[in-house]
């Protein structure tokens, strides 16, 4: 029986893993079309090249020329169709103009009804983010439970472990809160 010794850095591991939900919730977001052009709405289209499915900006570069438009360059001009294909499939919603020797994605502003839409998407990668964090919490107050039961800690040590436990779960809802408000209003933004 050793005993656990519980110091401010013991929570350290499973903040780790509550602040990588965060930035998996934030570069999510940064997939989500909000009226202006970001190459990062690319990033889940991918393009058959040479057999294998590959990301859109490992085969092209890709510009934001104006506010509301990317343009696709290929470094192979032989994957121009290939890649006008993709980004049709894609659900980006915007038809690719093909010029020859690039694409020329125009974003139209959004409607009303879209970017409704796009926020209750927004609110909903949030919910599962809290979820994502609330798992976190039970695995740490699960380790520290199996510590108790095993005698390793004291019952007393167990419930300041498991108040700093809420602490923590409680502040990284707090932010995952504020990254959902911040998208919203972005996105509700004419």
């Amino acid at each position: 029986m050793a005993n656990i010794e519980y110091t401010s850095k013991s929570l350290a591991p499973f903040e780790e893993k509550m602040k990588k939900t965060i930035s998996v919730l934030k570069s999510d977001f940064q997939t989500i079309r909000a009226g202006r052009a970001n190459p990062r709405v690319l990033d889940n289209v991918t393009v058959p090249y040479y057999g294998v499915e590959t990301p859109i900006n490992q085969v092209a570069n890709v510009q934001v020329p104006e506010a509301r438009m990317l343009v696709i360059t290929p470094w192979d001009k032989s994957l121009l169709k290939e890649l006008e294909r993709a980004v049709q499939a894609s659900n980006l919603g915007i038809n690719p103009m093909n010029d020859g020797q690039s694409l020329r994605l125009t974003f139209p502003p959004l409607t009303e009804e879209r970017r409704q839409e796009l926020t209750r998407e927004v609110s909903q990668m949030g919910e599962d983010a809290k979820v994502a964090v609330r798992n976190v919490r039970r695995e740490a107050i699960d380790t520290y439970k199996k510590y108790l039961k095993d005698g390793d800690i004291s019952e007393n040590l167990y419930y300041t472990v498991e108040e700093d436990v809420q602490k923590l779960t409680d502040r990284y809802v707090d932010l995952l809160d504020v990254a959902v408000k911040e998208k919203s209003e972005e996105l509700m933004e004419i």
